[in-house]
C-alpha cells in the first residue's frame, strides 16, 4: 500500500498507509499512545480518532492527559443532556450541542423549559453517567441520515444539507438507545463524566439569525472531578461579582440605554476618562515606534468595499444608507481608507516602511441576542495601525509589533496565549497569496521560539493573523491583540512603490492592534481590576475627606496643587462623618483618600488612607505628591507607600 507523510508537533515527518487514521498514526508513534488515544487534532482542528489523515497533515494526538480532552469530555455530556432530556420530555428537538470554552450548551425546542426544570434533567443525567454506557461512532450513508431526520426535525436536516452536502458517509454517536447526529469527538462511555452541572437557560436563533426560528439553549458543564468543578462555580460566583455591566454602573463608567439603540455604548465621565489614558498609552507607543496619524470618515460609498473585498464578505453585518440613490455603508473596518490614504501619493522603497495609525470608530450588525455589555456591541473603536512594506522587512516590522503587544500585555499583568490562524472558508485571493502569507507568519514565530497553536481556517477573509488570547483575573480567556499579513488588499488597491530597480513594485500590507478594540478590553479590564483600576487609569485617583467645613479651604489648596501635577481629584463636602466618607470612597474604589482635620492643618500636613485600608499619618503633602508621581509613571498596580 502507498504511503503518505504527516507532520508530527516537533516538525518531524511520519510516514503511514495513506488509508491511516489519526489512531493509526498514534500507533506508529507507539502501542501505549495509540491504546490511549481519545480524539485527536488535524490542522488544529479538534476531530475524531477514526478521522482519516492526508497527505502533509499537521497532527496531534489528544489523550486523557491532554488540555483538549475537557472539551471532548464536555461535547460527552452534552450528549448526555440531550439523551436525559428526551427520556424526560419526548416530544423535545434537538439542534446542535458543541462545547465552550466554559462548558457545553445544546439549542432545543419543542418542549417549554425554565430554571426549575434543571434539576430533574441533572438526576436523569447522573443516571446516564451511573449507567456508563458506551459511547460508539457509527455511518450513514446521507440517503439513511436524511431519512432519520424527514419530517421529524427540520434543524438536523438543515445541518445535512449545508454541511454534509457531498458526503457519502454521514457520522453519528449512539449511547444506549440515544443517537446524535456529529462529527464528534467523544469520550469512551458516559462513566467517564466525573462531574456535571446544568447552569442556566437563555434563547438563541438558529444559525445566529434573528429572523429564524428561536431556540431554548441550556447551558451546562462538566469535569472529570468534582473538586474541578466546585471551583469552577466558585469562580463564577465571582465572576458574577465582578461583571463589567454590573460595576459598569455602579461606577459610572457607562451605560447601554434602551433608547440610543442596542450596542450603542455611551461612556460617562469615569469611564471617558480611563479610555483617554488607554488611548494615551497607545499612542506613545505608536509616536516612539514611528507611526503617523490619520482620520478616515465613519461613512463612505459601498465602492470602495467592493474594491476592498468587504462588501462581499461583510454585508449582511454592515449598516447601508441609501443617499440619492447611492449606496454608502458605515465602516466595518478602517484598513480601506487607509490604503486609500497610501494610494493618494508615489511612493520609493526608501519611503518604506509606511506606518498608519487611527483610533477607528467601526459599525458592525452583530445580531441583537449576541449583542452582551462592551463583549459584543454594533460600535466599537479599534486601535488600529497598518504598515506597508517591502517583504523584505515583514520579519522586523511583525517582531516591533509582537514587542508593542507584549508591553500592552505585560503593562496590563494578563497572561496570553498566541495562535496562527490560516485561510478560512470565506476568504479573497489566490493560493499562492495566501500560501506565501501564512508562511510568512509562521516563519516568524518558529524564528522566535515563541509558543503557539494553529488555529486553521481562523484567518481574516484576507489573510492569516497571529492572534492573542488574554486571560483575565479569573482565567477566562478574550480576543485580544492582532497582527495580521495581507497580500490581497494591496492587489486589490493596486497599491505600488517604486523600487531600486525602477519599476513597479507591490508592498505588503500588515494590519495590528495593540488592544482588539477599546470596548472590549476596557470590559477585561473592568472585570481583571474588580473595578479598582491601578492608579494612572483610575477616574478618580485621590479624594480628600476634611472632617469638618473648617478643612474646606486647606483642601482645596490641596486640589489645586495635585490637579497641577495632572491628577483627577475630588473633594467630599457632603455633611457626613468621616467614616462614611470613607466608605463611601471604598465603594468607589478610589485608590488614595486623603484625610484632613484641624492638626493636620495646623501642621501642614495629611492622613492618608488607601482602598486597602493602609494608613500614613503626619504625611508631608510634596512626599505624597513625589509618590503618585513614581507610581504613575511606574505603573504599578500595588503601590508600596503604604506598604
Amino acid at each position: 500500500m502507498s504511503e503518505i507523510a504527516v507532520i508530527l508537533p516537533d516538525g518531524t515527518e511520519l510516514a503511514v498507509p495513506e488509508d491511516a487514521t489519526l489512531q493509526d498514526v498514534a500507533y506508529e508513534i507507539g502501542p501505549g499512545l495509540g491504546d490511549d488515544t481519545v480524539a485527536g487534532k488535524i490542522e488544529g482542528e479538534l476531530v475524531d480518532k477514526e478521522t482519516p489523515v492526508s497527505e502533509g497533515d499537521r497532527i496531534e494526538i489528544v489523550t486523557d492527559q491532554s488540555d483538549e480532552y475537557l472539551d471532548v469530555l464536555r461535547h460527552s455530556a452534552a450528549h448526555v443532556f440531550a439523551q436525559a432530556l428526551l427520556r424526560l420530555h419526548d416530544d423535545a428537538k434537538l439542534t446542535i450541542g458543541p462545547w465552550t470554552d466554559e462548558g457545553f450548551y445544546y439549542d432545543i425546542t419543542g418542549v417549554d423549559l425554565d430554571e426549575d426544570d434543571l434539576q430533574d434533567i441533572e438526576n436523569e443525567m447522573q443516571e446516564i453517567v451511573d449507567e456508563d454506557y458506551d459511547i460508539e461512532r457509527t455511518t450513514y450513508s446521507r440517503d439513511e441520515a436524511v431519512a432519520k431526520y424527514e419530517g421529524e426535525n427540520p434543524y438536523k436536516l438543515d445541518i445535512l444539507d449545508r454541511e454534509a452536502a457531498d458526503a457519502d458517509e454521514i457520522s453519528f454517536y449512539e449511547q444506549a438507545e440515544f443517537e446524535d447526529l456529529c462529527r464528534g469527538p467523544h469520550v469512551e462511555s458516559t462513566g467517564q463524566i466525573g462531574a456535571f452541572k446544568l447552569l442556566n437557560i437563555s434563547s438563541s436563533y438558529w444559525r445566529g439569525d434573528e429572523e429564524n426560528d428561536t431556540l431554548t439553549r441550556v447551558h451546562g458543564t462538566a469535569f472529570e472531578k468534582e473538586s474541578q468543578l466546585e471551583e469552577f462555580l466558585d469562580m463564577r460566583e465571582e465572576a458574577k461579582e465582578r461583571d463589567h455591566r454590573k460595576l459598569g454602573q455602579e461606577l459610572d463608567l457607562f451605560s447601554i440605554p434602551t433608547v440610543t439603540g442596542p450596542g450603542l455604548p455611551l461612556y460617562h465621565p469615569n469611564g471617558k476618562a480611563i479610555l483617554r489614558e488607554l488611548e494615551s498609552f497607545g499612542e506613545a507607543m505608536n509616536d516612539e515606534y514611528g507611526y503617523d496619524y490619520v482620520e478616515t470618515p465613519h461613512l463612505f460609498r459601498t465602492e470602495l468595499w467592493k474594491q476592498s473585498g468587504h462588501y462581499d464578505n461583510y454585508v449582511d453585518d454592515m449598516f447601508l444608507l441609501d443617499v440619492n440613490d447611492e449606496e454608502y455603508g458605515l465602516k466595518p473596518m478602517n484598513c480601506p481608507g487607509h490604503a486609500t490614504i497610501f494610494n493618494e501619493r508615489s511612493w520609493s522603497y526608501r519611503d518604506l516602511p509606511v506606518r498608519y495609525a487611527e483610533n477607528g470608530k467601526v459599525y458592525r450588525k452583530e445580531q441583537r441576542g449576541e449583542l452582551s455589555g462592551l463583549s459584543r456591541v454594533w460600535a466599537f473603536t479599534i486601535d488600529d495601525g497598518h504598515i506597508f512594506a517591502r517583504p523584505e522587512q515583514i520579519e522586523s516590522e511583525v517582531d516591533d509589533i509582537m514587542d508593542m503587544i507584549y508591553e500592552v500585555l505585560e503593562t496590563f499583568d494578563l497572561d496570553y496565549e498566541v495562535q496562527l490562524a490560516t485561510r478560512p472558508e470565506k476568504s479573497v485571493g489566490s493560493d499562492e497569496i495566501w500560501e506565501k502569507a501564512e508562511s510568512q507568519l509562521e516563519s516568524v514565530l518558529e524564528n522566535s521560539k515563541m509558543d503557539y497553536d494553529l488555529e486553521a481556517g481562523d484567518g481574516a477573509f484576507y489573510g492569516p493573523k497571529i492572534d492573542f488570547a488574554f486571560s483575565d483575573a479569573l482565567g477566562r480567556k478574550w480576543d485580544g491583540p492582532t497582527v495580521q499579513l495581507d497580500f490581497n488588499m494591496p492587489e486589490r488597491f493596486d497599491l505600488t512603490y517604486t523600487g531600486a530597480d525602477n519599476e513597479d513594485h507591490r508592498p505588503v500590507m500588515i494590519h495590528r492592534a495593540l488592544y482588539g478594540s477599546f470596548e472590549r478590553f476596557f470590559m477585561v479590564l473592568i472585570e481583571h481590576f474588580n473595578g479598582k483600576f491601578p492608579l494612572w487609569l483610575a477616574p478618580e485617583q485621590v479624594r480628600i475627606l476634611p472632617i469638618s467645613d473648617d478643612e474646606l479651604g486647606y483642601a482645596h489648596r490641596l486640589k489645586n496643587d495635585l490637579e497641577d501635577n495632572d491628577f483627577r481629584v475630588d473633594i467630599e463636602d457632603r455633611s457626613w462623618t468621616l467614616g462614611r466618607k470613607i466608605r463611601e470612597a471604598q465603594t468607589d474604589r478610589v485608590p488614595y483618600m486623603v484625610i484632613v482635620g484641624g492638626d493636620e492643618v495646623e501642621d501642614g500636613t495629611i492622613s492618608v488612607r488607601d482602598r486597602k485600608e493602609r494608613e500614613a499619618q503626619d504625611v508631608a503633602p510634596g512626599e505624597f505628591v513625589d509618590h503618585l508621581i513614581d507610581e504613575r509613571a511606574d505603573k504599578r498596580e500595588e503601590p508600596d507607600f503604604l506598604a
